[in-house]
């Protein structure tokens, strides 16, 4: 993709869609702190769409021990939640900017409802999607992505992540009431900086994209999906 205007799409949510294109990752971050910082209780609420050349983004309380070895990628300190993640081609990344006192719900069902976004954008591909208790963000079976079957047995305390591979990572960040920061899905990436880090805060944590689990989509779809999913879910 390439850099593209920002276009405004309105929906009968009140929420408007910006697709912006690959955008760098840093101004991106700089310009929701300052959109933040300028809304008032009449701005309307935005998903910016977007992907972002490689980087490793790091959370408030992110520890450096999770960096194992970064290389050439940069590495962006951020005031999100969460540990170290990474961001690159072909990972459709959105930002809700979402007035958290105009919509009425508070911040855990926020998550909640971001995170039913991304497990319905799965479904629309076929793909189960599924939690973990503590741990924010999307996972699909290794085993057979397309069951709707839970992992059974207990968990070992030591890895509940047991036959999980994670797909979406969230990280959100919270000021007076408005949200930024968001959701990352990966659809055709380039998995192999995954393993320089401790993909959010969890060692030996396998990561997932569309592409690897069978489905062949276009960012673009992907993107369009999940926006709609995350429109619909995030209204009031």
């Amino acid at each position: 993709m390439t850099d593209t205007p920002a276009v405004a799409i309105a929906t009968a949510a009140a929420i408007e869609r910006h697709p912006l294109g690959r955008v760098d990752y840093a101004d991106t971050f700089a310009a929701m702190k300052q959109f933040t910082l300028d809304r008032t209780p009449d701005t309307p609420d935005a998903l910016w769409i977007c992907e972002h050349a490689p980087v490793f983004t790091q959370g408030v309380a992110g520890k450096q021990d999770h960096l194992l070895n970064p290389g050439d990628i940069p590495v962006v300190q951020t005031d999100r939640g969460g540990q170290v993640t990474f961001h690159g081609p072909g990972q459709v990344v959105v930002y809700p900017l979402i007035d958290l006192r105009r919509a009425g719900y508070f911040v855990k069902e926020y998550v909640y409802r971001i995170e039913e976004s991304v497990l319905r954008t799965l479904a629309h591909f076929g793909v189960t999607g599924h939690r973990v208790a503590s741990a924010p963000g999307i996972y699909v079976r290794l085993d057979d992505p397309f069951s709707h079957a839970a992992l059974t047995g207990p968990l070992p305390a030591g890895d509940p992540f047991r036959g999980l591979g994670k797909i979406a990572a969230l990280g959100i960040k919270v000021s007076r009431h408005a949200t930024y920061h968001g959701v990352a899905l990966n659809v055709a990436m380039d998995l192999e900086p995954f393993s320089r880090i401790n993909p959010c805060g969890y060692a030996g944590l396998q990561t997932v994209d569309l592409s690897t689990i069978g489905i062949q989509t276009t960012w673009e779809e992907a993107a369009r999906v999940l926006s709609q999913k995350l429109t619909t879910y995030l209204a009031p």
